[in-house]
């Protein structure tokens, strides 16, 4: 069988883009994203699509309507393809066993069900959700369990690696694919058609398969090393920021080990996102239950560190301030957990907010991606009085800073580098602050405008002459 038509299940920050590239990659191809979500196929159909993610909206403009569609229309989809992607959420339990830590696979098991029931010919079924080990198996199981006579199906691992705001490069010149599958001819056959797809515009030698369980784990593995290594130089931050070193001289010099490398040290208030937290928090509980106990302490340290690392974070702003932010008006710069997204899945800037709001401050939002309906929704605003009445978005950073007493940068957006820092000073309550969390700004220039600066892994020590106190202060 050749594959002629593909469904991708959950019109997502995984599934939408994906299944676009396949569609601009694969001319003879017909993509069809399905969602139970309404509002958000009418977004992929409009002019403004539900995701910001650099490149997708040329790749989709291209595509839809010649061999890529979005639909509601799940059954016929499934019945129509020859190869299904699963690309639906796996959030992490909030209650019952494993609650906090193990993935809830509810939308899983329900697309699987849905397959099966509409499913009159054999299915490739893909799981390109973050899934934990196994969970092919389970999949496989509620197939077979629920299949009409004389329809088969293989289920093949191909877990996506995108990081948001770099996905469309990721999905068109990948560092490798994936795929894993059952060491029969039927599951070697079923490799090999996946395998083809990718050969529309991916050599051979990046097309790496496997069998199911270590293309799943290599998924959970990814991250965790990825996330493993933002908590290490996170740790030394703190380190440099007793002993007088820069963590960013110590990043590049190990760096410079080619053993190490240079990339994911860049110490900040800590990682977000929808996979790293997640996924080890995932891995912790999947040793747990292996009766692993050791290896599950190892990886929670890494989240237990990020944790303590945006703690620290909130808690510098707060004492810089003189120990009390209550009624005091603090811009917050950046909510998406990285730039280049809209996506605010953990990200850092919602554990700063919060701490801040839980001291009484006045909030003064501005991120470039993210929606007002999102940031409230976060901070749980949206049904609090209290608490909405403290929190103001706003649609520029110029008017967010103004009259504030300090500014905190949570995002590393480019447009924050090139902002004028000169005309933020001469808005602001005096002192002026600038919490930089994401270590961008050039603060030796910060500190002769007037700002007090703060940032991660450096301790600043020089307090400016103030050009409206007109005093000097040496720590």
């Amino acid at each position: 069988m050749v594959v002629k038509k593909i469904c991708g299940i959950g019109a997502g920050y995984v599934g939408g883009p994906t299944c676009s590239v396949i569609a601009l990659k694969c001319p003879d191809i017909q993509v069809t994203v399905v969602d139970v979500n309404h509002e958000k196929i009418a977004q992929w159909n409009s002019e403004k699509l539900p995701i910001y993610e650099p490149g997708l909206d040329e790749v989709v403009e291209k595509c839809r309507g010649r061999n890529l569609f979005f639909s509601t229309d799940m059954r016929s989809a499934i019945q129509e393809a020859d190869l299904i992607f699963i690309s639906v959420n796996t959030p992490t339990k909030t209650f019952g066993n494993g609650q906090g830590r193990a993935a809830d696979l509810k939308y899983v098991e329900n697309t699987a069900r849905i397959i099966a029931e509409v499913a009159t010919e054999d299915k490739i079924v893909v799981e390109k959700s973050t899934v934990p080990v196994r969970a092919a198996e389970s999949i496989l199981h509620i197939l077979r369990a629920n299949h009409k006579p004389g329809v088969s199906f293989q289920i093949l691992s191909n877990p996506e690696f995108l990081a948001e705001g770099t996905a469309i490069e990721n999905l068109i010149n990948p560092d490798r694919v994936l795929i894993g599958g059952h060491d029969s001819p039927e599951g070697r056959a079923a490799i090999e058609q996946l395998a083809q797809v990718y050969e529309h515009w991916i050599s051979r030698e990046k097309i790496f398969t496997t069998n199911t369980w270590s293309s799943e784990l290599s998924k959970l593995a990814a991250n965790a090393f990825l996330a493993q290594r933002i908590s290490s130089i996170n740790s030394l931050s703190a380190v440099c920021e007793v002993t007088g070193a820069d963590v960013s001289e110590v990043a590049s010099a190990i760096g410079l080990d080619s053993r190490i490398g240079s990339k994911f040290l860049q110490a900040s208030v800590g990682f977000g996102g929808s996979c790293f937290q997640k996924d080890l928090l995932n891995l912790v509980y999947i040793c747990e239950c292996l009766n692993l106990p050791q290896v599950a302490a190892y990886w929670q340290q890494v989240i237990d560190m990020n944790e303590y690392q945006k703690s620290r974070f909130s808690t510098k702003v707060i004492v810089s301030l003189f120990n009390t932010v209550t009624d005091k008006h603090i811009a917050i710069l950046g909510f998406a957990f990285k730039k280049n997204t809209g996506d605010t899945r953990d990200s850092p800037a919602i554990y700063v907010a919060k701490s801040l709001l839980d001291e009484g401050a006045v909030l003064h939002i501005y991120d470039p991606k993210v929606q007002e309906a999102l940031i409230m929704e976060n901070l749980m605003a949206s049904n609090n009085p209290h608490v909405k009445n403290r929190i103001h978005v706003y649609q520029d950073a110029y008017s967010a800073v103004e009259n504030t007493h300090a500014l905190v940068l949570c995002t590393e957006w480019d447009e924050f580098i090139e902002l004028d820092y000169e005309k933020i000073y001469s808005q602001m309550t005096k002192p002026a602050y600038i919490f930089d969390g994401r270590k961008i700004l050039d603060h030796t220039r910060l500190q002769n405008i007037g700002f007090i600066v703060q940032t991660i892994g450096k301790r600043l020590n020089r307090i400016p002459v103030s050009r409206t106190w007109g005093s000097s202060i040496q720590l």
